[in-house]
C-alpha cells in the first residue's frame, strides 16, 4: 500500500478526482491511501493566516513557514506511527522535472507527502524540511493541487493491483524511453482511412515488429530528445499514417 498525504489550502479540490477511475478504485480497494491536511489547521493565530507580505517588498503574498512546516511534521509523525517513513515532496516550478522514470522511482516509497503551494510561492526556509522538489512543466499554475493530482495518478496507477492488467503499462509511452505505437480499433474503415493490414494479419511476430518500428519512428519525429537519452538505434522515418481506403 502507498499513502499520499496531501498538504493544501484547498482539500475539497481533491474530493471528486480521487474518487474516480483507476485511482478511485485503488483507494476503494485499500491499495492507495489518501490523507488530506488543510494547512490552515496548523496556523497558530486567530485568523488562521498562512501567508504574509514578502520581506524586501514585491507583489503578492508568500506562504509562511510556521503552518507549512507544522503540517509537514504532523505528516511525518503520522507516517512514523504507522511504521513507515515519510518522503516529503514540494511541488514547485523550480523542482526537478517530473517524468515516467520518476513516477516509477516513487512507487518504491510507502508514504509520500505532497506539499501544495499557493500565492507567490513558499518562504525559502520551508525547503529545509522537504526531501525533494518536483515540477510538472515549465509553466506556472495557480497552485500545487493540479501537480499533486498528476503525481498521484502517474504513481498510483503503477502500484500492483491498481490497474486491471499491469502488463498494459509496459507498452505505454515513456515506459522504455519512447512514445507508444499507433493504436486502432473498430471500425476497420473510418471515412477514407483503414487500419494498417499488418494489424489484421493475425501474425503476432509481424505485429510486434511493426509496433516497435512505429514506436521508434514516432519518437524520432515528435520527441527526438528522448532518443538522445535512450539510445535505441531508432531511425528518423516518419510514423506510418492510416492507409486510404480503396
Amino acid at each position: 500500500m502507498i499513502t499520499f498525504d496531501i498538504l493544501t489550502l484547498l482539500p475539497e479540490f481533491f474530493d471528486s478526482p480521487l474518487r474516480q477511475s483507476v485511482i478511485g478504485r485503488g483507494v476503494e480497494a485499500g491499495i492507495i491511501g489518501v490523507t488530506l491536511r488543510n494547512i490552515r489547521d496548523y496556523s497558530t493565530d486567530k485568523h488562521r493566516s498562512v501567508d504574509s507580505a514578502p520581506y524586501g517588498g514585491g507583489v503578492g503574498m508568500v506562504m509562511r513557514a510556521e503552518p507549512v512546516v507544522a503540517a509537514i511534521e504532523a505528516a511525518r509523525a503520522e507516517a512514523e506511527e504507522s511504521g513507515r517513513k515519510a518522503t516529503v515532496i514540494l511541488l514547485t516550478p523550480q523542482g526537478e522535472q517530473f517524468s515516467h522514470k520518476k513516477a516509477v522511482e516513487l512507487t518504491g516509497f510507502e508514504y509520500l507527502v505532497l506539499v501544495c503551494g499557493r500565492y507567490e510561492g513558499f518562504d525559502e526556509r520551508i525547503r529545509s524540511f522537504v526531501d525533494m522538489e518536483l515540477s510538472i512543466g515549465d509553466y506556472v499554475l495557480a497552485g500545487g493541487e493540479v501537480p499533486a493530482l498528476a503525481v498521484i495518478d502517474a504513481v498510483g496507477r503503477l502500484i500492483p493491483g491498481v490497474l486491471g492488467d499491469i502488463e498494459s503499462v509496459k507498452n505505454e509511452s515513456f515506459s522504455d524511453g519512447s512514445l507508444e505505437y499507433p493504436q486502432y480499433t473498430r471500425p476497420e474503415k473510418f471515412r477514407d482511412m483503414v487500419v494498417p493490414p499488418v494489424l489484421l494479419s493475425g501474425n503476432h511476430a509481424l505485429i510486434d515488429k511493426w509496433r516497435t518500428e512505429q514506436s521508434r519512428r514516432r519518437t524520432a519525429e515528435r520527441r527526438p530528445g528522448l532518443l538522445e537519452t535512450h539510445s535505441d538505434g531508432s531511425s528518423g522515418q516518419k510514423t506510418e499514417k492510416p492507409a486510404k481506403a480503396k
